[in-house]
């Protein structure tokens, strides 16, 4: 009997499972220093610019089918 391998599903997995996470730490360190940065007369454009990230990745999202 096996115990501890891998198939190819279960490494798929841990790599969604990583890329989540990674995701994750990227937009915490975004919204930190997103907060402590001037963007000035841009504002309001980087503001629209990321609302419409978020609801691209969003809608991708809920595209996915498991």
């Amino acid at each position: 009997m096996k115990q501890f391998t891998f198939g190819k599903q279960d490494l798929i997995s841990l790599a969604k499972g990583l890329g989540i996470t990674a995701l994750g730490a990227v937009l915490t360190y975004l919204a930190s220093w997103i907060t402590k940065t001037d963007f000035g007369v841009y504002t309001p454009i980087i503001v629209t610019v990321g609302a419409l990230l978020v609801n691209m990745a969003r809608k991708s999202l809920d595209g996915i089918k498991e």
